[in-house]
């Protein structure tokens, strides 16, 4: 078995595999704070709960977009499991040609979903990750990664609204069945869902110009992350929700990788 970790910055989503199967996963918060023994106990329960035993895991792979959080993580690794883990990172082999100015600066997550993507698709995609923060990239059927943006995502956009204007409440995100809404809480969260969906619409339409334009025609869109099917639903530039998409890269990515 395999143990593939993706730490963001509000969840660490965890999977395990066995012979290329996915047969266990959890979703829990990210916390700077917690110890290394906070880590390993939490762990060791998730095990316990899924009926499996981490003395059966051979091999451990982490992406992370939080450096603070990688001591007490690999610390933990390595004290409960026995095992140095692969942290995907510069030096580690992926297969994914990045035409960033500085490849370094290319999150853990977007790497690891490039991965995934042209393994499963070998066709020029549109990769969405709706995350903390929700990313956009654009990768060839070469397996070039030409970059994307990176915008705020849904939920940071909600909580800015409830954060700075004092008379409007938190709200749930929720799809209202109209636009032209009669109550505060349908107005906010139509306003919320609609345009941010207006939004990915207008970026996804820009970047299939500019990949035109490089030769790339007619791109696949793809989407992955906790708020993918929210915004899937309500939109027709979004040709396919694939939730699985980052813990499959981890797993490639450790097999093209392990000693």
């Amino acid at each position: 078995m395999i143990l593939v970790v993706d730490v963001g910055n509000t969840n660490i989503v965890l999977g395990i595999y066995k012979d290329s199967e996915n047969i266990a996963g959890w979703r829990i918060s990210t916390d700077a704070k917690k110890t290394s023994d906070e880590y390993s106990i939490q762990f060791m329960q998730l095990f316990t709960q899924g009926g499996l035993n981490p003395k059966e895991v051979k091999g451990i792979i982490i992406s992370s977009v939080v450096p603070n959080i990688m001591h007490s993580l690999e610390h933990m690794i390595k004290k409960s499991f026995g095992i140095n883990p692969i942290v995907v990172g510069p030096g580690v082999k992926t297969g994914i040609n990045i035409k960033y100015d500085n490849p370094k600066e290319v999150g853990a997550d977007r790497i690891v979903n490039a991965v995934a993507a042209h393994d499963k698709y070998k066709k020029d995609l549109i990769i969405i990750d709706f995350g903390t923060a929700t990313t956009f990239c654009a990768l060839t059927k070469e397996a070039n990664y030409l970059g994307g943006c990176i915008t705020p995502g849904i939920k940071i956009a909600s909580d800015a609204l409830f954060d700075r204007a004092a008379k409007l409440p938190r709200v749930e995100l929720e799809t209202p069945n109209s636009i032209i809404c009669k109550n505060t809480i349908s107005s906010m969260q139509a306003g919320i869902i609609y345009g941010y969906i207006g939004q990915v619409e207008y970026i996804v339409e820009k970047i299939k110009k500019e990949m035109k334009d490089l030769g790339c025609d007619k791109p696949l869109v793809v989407a992955t992350g906790g708020l993918a099917n929210l915004i899937a639903k309500e939109t027709n530039a979004i040709d396919k929700v694939d939730s699985s998409l980052t813990l499959e890269g981890l797993r490639i990515i450790y097999e093209k990788n392990k000693e």
